[in-house]
């Protein structure tokens, strides 16, 4: 089946002031962001591209916006489903401040059974995006054969979430897993199998150099602002 490349979308004002964005509207890239989005044309240049879905939030599409313009033949589709986690309540609050949160410790160490107040829970998240990646393999491989690959610009925790689906894994782990901004991971769908190709992979090692105030082994709710 196709193979799919999630890009997690730039470095957003949200990520640099410490907001967990959600569904706020008017989130864009900051500058670092922006810098991210105009390199990724290069990264993807020897990687052909069948087709580009998006979440449908401003940092997505500015995000994907200097691939389409170096690529015309591209046309970007919107999916809600691959749009970032309804945090509800939380939406717009200090990380800092949702710490203390006793659902956070839910977030962090049980997350199949987290509901955001006002929100949705992170299992519905994880399942309306992976039918999202499976309808789309299916539409793909239709269209443009088995070994064709497609694009899909998302958010942090969607795309942990996928990742942990493509392992095997339970969401429950998904925390291990990191994905910086405007990195790329890319899983290859297979009739018995997924294979995770690529995670996280930024197009150089900055995003390894160790960092303060790393949370202790916490993961970062809505994937962290990446390397400074």
């Amino acid at each position: 089946m196709a193979t799919l490349i999630l890009v997690r979308h730039g470095r957003s004002t949200a990520n640099t002031a410490g907001l967990l964005a959600g569904w706020t509207p008017g989130v864009a890239l900051d500058e670092r962001g922006a810098a991210q989005a105009a390199a990724l044309p290069g990264r993807l240049a020897g990687v052909p591209i069948a087709a580009v879905v998006s979440s449908p939030l401003q940092r997505c599409l500015e995000t994907l916006q200097p691939l389409l313009d170096a690529r015309p033949e591209l046309a970007v589709q919107t999916d809600d489903r691959i749009g970032e986690c309804h945090y509800g309540d939380w939406s717009g609050r200090k990380l800092a401040e949702l710490a203390d949160e006793p659902l956070m410790t839910v977030v962090q160490r049980h997350p199949s059974a987290a509901v955001f107040p006002g929100g949705e829970s992170m299992r519905a998240m994880q399942t309306r995006a992976v039918d999202a990646v499976r309808e789309w393999n299916a539409r793909v491989e239709e269209e443009h054969g088995e070994d064709a690959a497609f694009l899909m610009c998302s958010h942090g925790d969607i795309i942990k979430a996928l990742v942990a689906d493509a392992l095997g894994m339970h969401l429950d782990l998904f925390q291990r897993i990191h994905v910086d901004p405007c990195s790329v991971t890319a899983v290859r769908y297979t009739r018995l199998r997924p294979f995770v190709l690529r995670l996280g992979d930024t197009g150089d090692l900055a995003g390894l150099a160790p960092r303060e105030n790393t949370g202790g082994g916490s993961g970062v709710v809505g994937g962290g602002a990446g390397a400074p």
